[in-house]
């Protein structure tokens, strides 16, 4: 009867996880791009400024990455997650009450703080609570709360503009940021940091840990080290590309292509909503087909989307890439989610999952300064967009060579 309740209990999980990533991620980082036309006019910002708010907010996720498996050791997935939700939404808060780009970059890189304390043990409880079988599509559900937010901001955000004028880009900080500490209170209510059914947890961990008798321990370990760093660098090459799509096409389309904020907004809002089946549909992909196949057909359809803005075509065009990129956007940070309790099991999934984004975030740091100063420089973005599908490509390149997990895969 415990066994049931847990089981069923999976699933309050699962979409407390889906809530924690619409707040972390989704408000916290894909509501800027739709807020960075207003508050950059208002506020004067350049596009170097624009471009180096976002990578404050990376910043201060790569370095909360390096706290977020220590803390979460000592307090607890839950408690570790709810912290980092509080900051997430007091800092947003007070983004909405700023009146210069020192103090905005500054909480911004709270955000990014509060964001990896929140993202990294939430993911890592997925490896706690599935086994490698539904995996990828439990991650890719809960990731799917990103889509979720950019909907909402892509609604949101321009409305609040229309309404309150000039001053409509403080509103909408004030409200994700409102709903952020309301997230943080359910998941601090909700969450669980184990199953109570000690079977249901040994499932999980022995669909990520059954290792062969027969291997070298210390060969697996070099190789298991090997493949971290493989899998970072393919991460960081996603980090790179899709930040600076994510930071600037709003911004590309409003001041290269002549689009209103509005109808930017609302195809930003179909970015999003194609990006809630993102997660589920790659996740799916990749317990069936395999990470390696998952990912080179993600990063295929990345260099695509990317191309077709770097060419200045029709609108048509740019539309599709759009719909591309919003089908697309998630594959990765699903994949390495699952692929890091593939590699690492429940109990190093965490810390593997936090190793990876080490490298994640070195691209996300890079990527929209690099497309900001490039298009201060030229004055437009199509350089920045073609280094990204470079990068694409090249990640493909990478995968194509990423070594399978040494693990006996079960059912549940």
């Amino acid at each position: 009867m415990n066994g049931s309740r847990d089981i069923r209990y999976e699933w309050v999980i699962a979409l407390t996880g889906t809530a924690v990533v619409f707040s972390c991620l989704g408000l916290g980082r894909f509501s800027l791009g739709m807020l960075l036309p207003s508050m950059g006019s208002f506020l004067e910002l350049t596009y170097s400024q624009m471009g180096l708010i976002g990578t404050g907010n990376f910043v201060g996720y790569m370095s909360s990455v390096f706290l977020a498996a220590a803390v979460s050791r000592v307090l607890g997935a839950r408690r570790t997650i709810a912290i980092g939700l509080l900051l997430v939404g007091g800092s947003m808060v007070l983004i909405s009450r700023a009146s210069g780009y020192p103090t905005i970059l500054s909480l911004y890189v709270v955000t990014g703080i509060g964001s990896g304390l929140a993202n990294i043990p939430m993911m890592g409880l997925v490896s706690r609570w599935f086994t490698s079988r539904n995996r990828g599509r439990v991650a890719g559900m809960i990731l799917s709360g990103n889509g979720f937010a950019i909907v909402f901001a892509g609604l949101f955000i321009p409305w609040a503009n229309l309404s309150f004028g000039a001053v409509g880009w403080r509103t909408g900080w004030l409200t994700i940021g409102l709903l952020s500490l309301l997230i943080a209170a359910i998941a601090a209510t909700f969450l669980r940091n184990e199953p109570a059914n000690k079977d249901v947890a040994a499932a999980a961990h022995s669909a990520s840990t059954a290792v062969s008798p027969a291997r070298d321990a210390h060969s697996h370990q070099s190789s298991s080290k090997l493949t971290m760093i493989h899998l970072g660098c393919i991460y960081a090459l996603f980090g790179a590309s899709y930040a600076v799509y994510a930071t600037f096409i709003v911004v590309t389309m409003v001041s290269e292509r002549g689009f209103g904020e509005n109808a930017a907004g609302m195809f930003w809002a179909v970015v999003g909503g194609l990006s809630i089946f993102s997660g589920p549909l790659f996740g799916f992909i990749s317990d069936r087909l395999g990470r390696r196949l998952g990912m080179m057909l993600a990063y295929a359809l990345f260099a695509v989307a990317y191309a077709l803005v770097a060419m200045n075509l029709p609108n048509v065009f740019l539309y599709a890439s759009i719909a591309i990129f919003g089908v697309a956007v998630w594959s990765i940070p699903t994949i390495m989610s699952a692929a890091a309790g593939d590699y690492a099991g429940p109990s190093g999934a965490t810390r593997a999952l936090g190793f990876v984004t080490l490298f994640f975030g070195v691209g996300q740091i890079a990527g929209p300064m690099a497309a900001g100063v490039t298009a201060d420089l030229t004055g437009t973005f199509s350089i920045a967009f073609w280094l990204c599908a470079m990068l694409s490509i090249l990640a493909i390149f990478l995968t194509y060579f990423l070594q399978p997990p040494a693990v006996a895969d079960s059912t549940r």
